[in-house]
């Protein structure tokens, strides 16, 4: 057990809700960052919430932007924290490219604030970069750590500037910053946007009669899926190397959007074809064919290696999903 300090930025979303549950089961004070709304947004982490008038709190939870650089600064100046994770994105590739600027100013920009406070605190913090598969675009699997970077969408051009910022306040100003890229994790708490979950929550309506169909883009495109809950702990061993570094985290295994939507459709024995259409209005500009991580130099420095695959993924969040609908 530890008393480490760490600040998620992210927190409510998939990756930062399973790593807060992570860091607090070590004993973690943990502070995560989340934007001000009019309604509440944390459905994710309400369950570990703890109220801050409570004896002894371990979460704490502040609001931020990754575009307000002044208000980042004076809040890792006031908690301290050991490490951050940055989180915090506009993630969503589909959505980069009619939000193009504010992805920037959010994905890069923003990454450049946080690195900015940590320089201007003087303290040893320890930060972790959220980056991506989608940093290798059209570079032919399998990608490793070593492949070329081309980068095929505003979200992915902007990820990119972030992981090169990483690198250069590492190498230019001795800070213990790392790239952890993470080729696409999913899980039940997976926004319902997002192709996986969107498949899942189909088949569950699907299956209750609640929707009669699905409509898909690019069914060839080809990921290399894996288990978000298992993938934050890949996060938590990065920081805690001696030296900082980047890493590709992935299960080394793809499969085609065809394929998980099939197996997912099995779940529940349905035939997917009878179901699933193409729309031309969900492909992107310039499609990503096939992102499969290699992730050798994570099982060999972390010690760390996927234990749920593609589809063991889809079985278990359509279980999760049909258990919504009841």
């Amino acid at each position: 057990m530890t008393s480490k300090v760490a600040l998620i930025t992210g927190v409510t979303g998939q990756d930062g809700s399973y790593l807060a549950e992570l860091l607090l089961s070590k004993g973690y004070e943990v502070h995560g960052l989340i934007r001000r709304s009019s309604t509440f947004n944390t459905s994710r982490i309400d369950h570990i919430y703890e109220d801050p008038h409570s004896p002894n709190p371990k979460l704490f939870l502040h609001y931020g932007d990754l575009t307000d650089g002044v208000g980042l600064t004076n809040l890792i100046r006031d908690i301290k924290p050991n490490e951050i994770y940055n989180l915090a994105a506009q993630s969503h590739v589909m959505v980069s490219f009619t939000m193009p600027q504010y992805t920037a100013q959010v994905d890069a920009v923003g990454t450049v604030a946080i690195l900015e406070a940590i320089r201007a605190s003087g303290n040893d913090i320890r930060f972790y970069q959220a980056s991506t598969s989608e940093l290798y675009g059209s570079t032919p699997p399998p990608q490793n750590e070593e492949s070329p970077f081309r980068p095929r969408s505003p979200y992915a051009a902007a990820k990119l500037m972030a992981y090169w910022v990483t690198v250069n306040y590492r190498d230019g100003f001795g800070i213990h910053a790392t790239n952890g890229i993470l080729f696409n994790h999913e899980s039940p708490r997976r926004g319902e946007t997002f192709v996986t979950r969107k498949i899942t929550r189909a088949v569950a309506d699907i299956a209750k009669g609640k929707q009669k169909e699905l409509f898909l883009g690019n069914l060839d495109a080809v990921r290399d899926w894996g288990y978000a809950k298992e993938y934050v702990e890949s996060m938590w061993l990065m920081l805690q190397k001696p030296t900082p570094g980047d890493f590709v985290v992935a299960t080394g295994v793809g499969a085609t959007v065809r394929e998980f939507a099939e197996a997912s459709f099995a779940q529940v024995g349905l035939n997917w074809a009878k179901y699933v259409k193409q729309e031309d209005k969900y492909r992107r500009p310039t499609e990503v064919d096939a992102l499969i991580g290699d992730p050798s130099k994570a099982k060999r420095e972390l010690n760390w290696q996927a234990k749920t695959h593609w589809k063991e993924l889809a079985e278990l969040m359509v279980k999760a999903d049909l258990e919504k609908v009841k």
